[in-house]
């Protein structure tokens, strides 16, 4: 089932809502229009193997869940999916009376302290994440293992490659063998006459690892080399998840991020004080409110109006405040599933009846 064969028979969408920015009253002239709604499967679709969870277009601006898929989330205290039940009316394009028995406080429970202010958390993270990204840019040129060795020198230490070229040696001539018991330490040998085969400090300039060589006996050892191998692994792991941030990243919205001059993703950081917000609300009231009744607040961390570490201690504050509510908050600790099996039940057989 696709997308257009559900248009094609709109009696099987339930609920059909303008949702982000819109919802949230936060849109402005270039927001996209992102659809959410809720569809019921054929009878002969939902009783065969066709069964479909969710349905989306390329850009998954539009997403439809299927009724079951649907209850599963709000169990779940997706908050998503919590706020597709409890959209204001005039975001709601289409909505069966049936969706009457989903009520919000039927699935409101202590796991939104997770779902929404945990969430929330990891986008603080993210944030950190991002913000090291911007202030910490790196090479397009990829370091090599040589960039991470060091070598004896006088009474301390010199970088190897600052050495090499101090001795007016090539690294291709060079060779390695282990010092016993002395882990990532070798001594290094050099055969200028290039007679000896040595493999060199690395074989080739993609090599992660170090070289060995068979070193003839009384051979003179240079110095000895000592390989700095957990920072070299670190450095390849941050150039491996900077690039790819880079080849993912959204231009525009990191243009954005430049432009306002702090240096995080507002947009995203935007989000998270919105989801703080609900998580305490929720705590507190015990109520979904998708529509934000602090929408210029909202729009001021979008604009780039506070400054990076101010809103990461707010954000903090904010969670510290969120967890005491939580504890204190007369939710129970998750809902109800039989009960809310038991409607789902009723649902599909009022709905699959007339069939």
């Amino acid at each position: 089932m696709t997308i257009t064969d559900l248009y094609t028979h709109p009696q099987l969408i339930l609920l059909e809502a303008w949702s982000g920015s819109r919802a949230y009253g936060t849109a402005l002239p270039t927001s996209d229009l992102d659809i959410r709604g809720v569809f019921l499967l054929p009878k002969a679709s939902f009783y065969g193997l066709d069964y479909t969870l969710q349905l989306n277009d390329e850009t998954n601006d539009t997403i439809y869940y299927e009724l079951g898929r649907f209850v599963e989330l709000l169990s779940k205290n997706n908050p998503n999916i919590l706020e597709l039940l409890a959209m204001p009316e005039d975001c709601i394009q289409r909505r069966h009376p049936i969706m009457d028995r989903l009520r919000v406080q039927d699935f409101l429970s202590k796991k939104c302290r997770d779902t929404f202010g945990g969430y929330a958390f990891t986008q603080v993270r993210k944030a950190r994440g991002l913000n090291k990204k911007i202030l910490n840019p790196m090479p397009k040129e990829r370091k090599t293992p040589l960039d991470f060795c060091y070598v004896l020198w006088n009474q301390g230490s010199m970088p190897l490659r600052k050495w090499l070229e101090r001795k007016g040696y090539r690294q291709e001539l060079c060779g390695l063998a282990n010092i016993p018991h002395f882990r990532d330490t070798y001594g290094l040998y050099y055969d200028p006459g290039e007679e000896l085969g040595f493999s060199g400090i690395i074989r080739k300039p993609a090599s992660n690892e170090l070289a060995l060589s068979s070193i003839p006996k009384g051979h003179p050892m240079e110095t000895i080399l000592s390989f700095n191998k957990d920072g070299y692994q670190t450095y390849c792991k941050e150039y491996r998840q900077y690039w790819e941030w880079v080849e993912k990243r959204n231009e525009t919205r990191y243009e954005n991020t430049l432009s306002h001059g702090k240096n995080y993703d507002a947009k995203n950081m935007m989000h998270t004080f919105r989801l703080l917000d609900m998580a305490e609300e929720i705590a507190r009231e015990g109520v979904i409110r998708v529509r934000r009744p602090n929408r210029e607040f909202l729009l001021d961390i979008r604009s780039g109006r506070f400054g990076y570490e101010q809103l990461v201690e707010w954000a903090e504050q904010r969670m510290a405040r969120i967890d005491k509510l939580f504890d204190q908050s007369p939710l129970p600790e998750e809902p109800s599933l039989p009960k809310i099996n038991r409607v789902l039940v009723e649902m599909r057989e009022e709905l699959y009846s007339p069939l």
